[in-house]
């Protein structure tokens, strides 16, 4: 079955060997970086789980960009289709990030907006997110955003769904939020959130099958099965590693093809995208 990677990213040197990824690199034995990782690296990778299409997203931070659109725009240019871009913005400049965030979405076709709260250790909340909320709505893209702790050494209060998320979706009933890497150890929190408001989405991003927690897992099987999207965090996970014991969930087939890629379709409007 297709399928759609909905967190991933396609990492430069800088990005991959960041000193707070020290704790991931620990968790998962990757090797630092030497060289700049080919593109057809990550294509083989999501062509061992039939990945049809990965979001890859630039990575900015305070310190600059780790991953810039433009090198997002180079690897999907590289990928014969596979990628579509998610960018990235100065958060601290909120005029020139809002000019960037038009720029990569009507030049660049990206498809999404994403920022890590932890990263820039301001909640989802903060002024400066407000205008990059009521651009993606008018550009008609979703925000994608972290929830839960964090792995890489950062404080995790940024990731709380309750109050950030739940806030931002009242102030902005129109935006597409994504919130992704599960909303561990808030997940019912998270899910409570995606029950009350109807753009609010989940995905699975840096777990695997076997450590979704059991509310998310009964979420997926009722009433959250068009709420919750695969997400890998690729390169810490393949997606292939990520899905390797998906049948133990239990899913009917249309539950299935909702979670691997018809939400996803749905929310980014990938299709529009082609």
């Amino acid at each position: 079955m297709p399928v759609v990677d909905a967190w991933m990213q396609h990492p430069t040197v800088r990005h991959a060997n960041h000193e707070m990824f020290a704790s991931l690199r620990r968790w998962t034995g990757m090797e630092l970086l030497e060289e700049p990782l080919p593109v057809e690296v990550t294509v083989a990778a999501l062509d061992a789980a039939d990945v049809t299409i990965g979001l890859s997203s630039a990575w900015y931070g305070p310190q600059g960009p780790l991953v810039s659109n433009d090198e997002v725009a180079d690897f999907v240019a590289r990928s014969g289709g596979r990628l579509r871009g998610v960018a990235g913005v100065d958060l601290s400049k909120p005029v020139r990030a809002v000019r960037e965030l038009r720029r990569a979405v009507e030049e660049l076709g990206f498809v999404a907006l994403r920022i890590v709260p932890w990263l820039w250790q301001l909640p989802p909340t903060d002024r400066l997110y407000y205008p990059l909320y009521a651009t993606c709505v008018e550009l008609g893209v979703p925000f994608c955003t972290q929830v839960g702790h964090t792995g890489p050494l950062r404080p995790s209060e940024t990731g709380r769904p309750i109050p950030y998320i739940d806030q931002v979706a009242l102030d902005f009933p129109e935006l597409t939020i994504v919130c992704g890497h599960i909303g561990y150890p808030w997940t019912t929190e998270m899910i409570a959130v995606a029950d009350k408001h109807a753009n609010v989405y989940i995905d699975t991003s840096a777990y695997t099958v076997r450590r979704y927690p059991p509310e998310l897992v009964a979420h997926l099987r009722g009433r959250g099965r068009q709420k919750i999207l695969f997400g890998s965090n690729y390169p810490m996970i393949t997606p292939s590693r990520a899905l390797e014991h998906l049948p133990e969930l239990g899913l009917d087939e249309e539950t299935t093809e909702l979670f691997l890629s018809g939400n996803a379709r749905r929310v980014f409007h990938l299709d529009d995208h082609s």
